[in-house]
């Protein structure tokens, strides 16, 4: 059985502005770009079975600097839908909803009426690419370029936990984590590696 390797793409400007960016296809910057090539030598140690990458510019660049051109589009890898929250920080978001917290509260729909994600309807992504993993993990490593919000409730869906425990895995621009099994039961074996 192979390991599932979870990369999150460099460094933005909204990243580093802390601003919510889900469908505004940013571009790295130069750090990021820095950021995704130091990952080459994490990842070119193995093959994989299957690497698939989020359709957004920022992932496949990522997955492309970081030695995996190969990677497919998977639509489901696309970053938490925050909606009305686009482009918004958390702080902004305080000074009307003090209280707000994306991990129990989702997003308001967008002024164009476009919904945004609950955690609930992520984890429901998040469990479409899992049985899509599961299908290549026993060929071999699977390989997934994608985004914080995302890859964190992908991961307390792989370690069978609610959508909404993802709160509980920090994860940096440009690095790589590794979830794989022991005792037949999945674990975290690596997390927030750099090189």
């Amino acid at each position: 059985m192979g390991d599932l390797l979870l990369v999150r793409h460099g460094e933005t400007e909204w990243s580093v502005s802390g601003q919510h960016t889900s469908w505004t296809d940013l571009p790295l910057t130069q750090h990021g770009e820095e950021q995704a090539k130091s990952l080459a030598p994490l990842l070119s140690q193995r093959t994989y079975a299957l690497a698939l990458t989020s359709p957004l510019g920022r992932a496949i660049r990522t997955a492309e600097l970081a030695g995996i051109p190969a990677a497919v589009v998977e639509p489901d890898l696309h970053e938490w839908d925050y909606g009305g929250y686009e482009g918004i920080t958390t702080a902004e978001i305080h000074r009307t909803r003090p209280d707000w917290y994306l991990w129990t509260d989702g997003v308001p729909p967008g002024p164009d009426g476009h919904p945004g994600e609950s955690p609930e309807q992520t984890g429901e992504r998040a469990d479409r690419v899992l049985s899509r993993v599961d299908g290549a993990l026993p060929d071999g490593d699977v390989v997934l370029v994608a985004h914080a919000h995302f890859l964190r409730v992908l991961t307390a869906r792989r370690l069978g936990l609610p959508p909404a425990d993802g709160r509980l895995f920090q994860l940096a621009t440009g690095t790589v984590s590794r979830l794989s099994t022991e005792h037949d039961r999945p674990v975290i074996a690596e997390w927030n590696n750099r090189p």
